[in-house]
């Protein structure tokens, strides 16, 4: 076995013992099997790296994988995906043609062998003769086992080489329909770019048509409101003037007979009491409408002191003979409020201990437009009234300071510039009325108590706006389920 390693090594040194080129082996050197001494003499084993799947395994699946998507892909990158597979395709016939070289090169690289292991044989004898025989044997068979797979390969070069030529059409055909539908798009934006452009063009034209009518319409108008003007100036002025006339005509004889008939009331009141009895007697004095002031006045025709004399105010129902005391009301004069619509008023007397009476002549009349003012007032969420404190709880203050009532739909409140004096929902404690102990601005001035501990006296501007803010106040507690009423009112108005 030395000799025979000797030999081979002289040999391999020489130029003689090498048949062929033999330097293309070197690229798939670490590919080739090893040689390992046994017991029964030389075993070749195949050093084979990892296994890896045919190359038309890898194909199917992506070109399965493929078609799989093709419905959920754009035609943009079914295009790019078809390339992608047919560069993969390349790839792998270019891995087959390097390996196809690499079995010719181990082909060659056996031939070589097979020839030094012959030219051997014949120097040899003995056991590594056997050997030699042997080994030679192996050769061969791995010669055998390469020209299969030599064999497979060319049959799936042949597979590859056709799937990169469908998979080629494949990308071309993409190619087209990308193209396609790339000009398609274009004629269906250049389309949609003139359709634009008409409807653009169509709302302009008609934009200018509608101004031109509107413009047409309003001087029509104008021409169509000054005839009408001129006609009413012609014709309704004089109309309307003998109407005004005679309204006023009207209004002026009314006055006149109801201060007549009042007169004459006044006259048979006081005959009666004159005959039933010798007490003074007295009247009052004022008109007998909201808004106004009623005053005690002697009817004996001297002068009497009534500041030291008991006086209490009364209610009285039109269809009742119940009397309703005004609690505070025991002054000479009194101021009416909305309380006393449609009652009749009553001054009780105390001259000696014998009671005087002063009774209107009828029910107290509402102030003329006042309801239907407050009733347009309640459509509002809100109204503020300009008021001066003439009292807090009774005490008198400056007169200077003007503050704010504000009346809403569920609260009074009451400010000076952003500071709250009172402000307080609509409850059962809360109490308003018009003041009752008289004075020159009493029919001017509102009683208002927020709470148990607070009272205030207001005087607003005119004797309107106080009747207007109670009338208001209480219909909106009233729409609160609650009845605003002064101190001691029982009657609900």
């Amino acid at each position: 076995m030395t000799k025979a390693a000797t030999l081979y090594g002289a040999k391999t040194h020489t130029e003689t013992l090498r048949p062929g080129p033999l330097r293309p082996a070197n690229i798939i050197r670490n590919k080739f099997p090893t040689y390992k001494n046994g017991s029964n003499g030389i075993v070749i084993k195949l050093a084979d790296g990892p296994e890896m799947p045919p190359l038309k395994e890898i194909v199917a699946k992506e070109t399965a994988d493929l078609l799989d998507r093709r419905q959920r892909l754009s035609v943009r990158e079914l295009a790019m995906k078809f390339e992608k597979g047919l560069n993969t395709a390349t790839l792998l016939s270019n891995e087959v043609k390097w390996r196809q070289v690499a079995l010719l090169e181990r082909d060659i690289l056996l031939k070589n062998l097979k020839s030094i292991l012959e030219s051997l044989r014949g120097r040899v004898t003995g056991k590594t003769k056997d050997e030699i025989e042997e080994s030679i044997s192996m050769v061969e068979i791995l010669a055998v086992q390469l020209s299969k797979r030599e064999a497979e390969l060319l049959q799936q070069k042949e597979e590859v080489t056709k799937l990169a030529k469908s998979l080629k059409q494949a990308s071309e055909d993409a190619k087209r329909i990308v193209e396609e539908e790339r000009a398609n798009a274009h004629t269906e934006i250049e389309s949609a770019k003139n359709a634009v452009q008409r409807v653009q063009q169509a709302v302009q034209e008609h934009e200018k048509m509608s101004q031109s009518t509107g413009k047409q319409d309003m001087e029509e108008l104008k021409k169509e409101a000054r005839e009408a003007r001129r006609i009413k100036m012609l014709h309704q002025p004089s109309k309307a003037m003998d109407l005004e006339n005679e309204i006023r005509i009207l209004r002026k004889t009314f006055a006149e007979k109801s201060t007549d008939c009042v007169n004459l009331l006044k006259e048979l009141e006081l005959h009666k009491r004159l005959k039933e009895n010798g007490t003074p007697s007295f009247d009052l004095e004022g008109l007998q409408c909201l808004g106004s002031v009623l005053r005690i006045v002697a009817l004996s025709g001297t002068h009497m002191d009534l500041s030291n004399i008991s006086i209490q105010w009364f209610r009285i129902h039109p269809k009742e003979s119940n009397k309703e005391i005004i609690s505070g009301a025991t002054r000479p004069v009194y101021a009416l409020e909305p309380h006393d619509v449609g009652r009749y008023l009553q001054a009780e007397i105390d001259v000696g201990g014998e009671i005087a009476v002063a009774k209107t002549a009828g029910p107290v009349d509402p102030d003329a437009g006042l309801v239907e003012y407050v009733e347009t007032l309640v459509r509002k969420p809100e109204t503020e009234f300009n008021v001066v404190v003439l009292q807090l709880n009774g005490i008198e203050q400056p007169k200077e300071s003007v503050h704010v009532l504000n009346v809403g739909r569920l609260r009074m409140r009451l400010t000076k510039g952003k500071s709250v004096v009172a402000k307080e929902f609509y409850s059962s404690s809360m109490q308003l009325c018009g003041v009752r102990g008289g004075g020159e601005a009493a029919s001017q001035a509102m009683f208002w108590q927020p709470s148990n501990d607070l009272s205030l006296v207001l005087a607003f501007e005119t004797a309107r706006e106080r009747n207007t803010a109670i009338m208001l106040a209480r219909r909106f507690a009233i729409d609160c389920n609650i009845i605003l009423a002064g101190p001691g009112d029982k009657t609900p108005w």
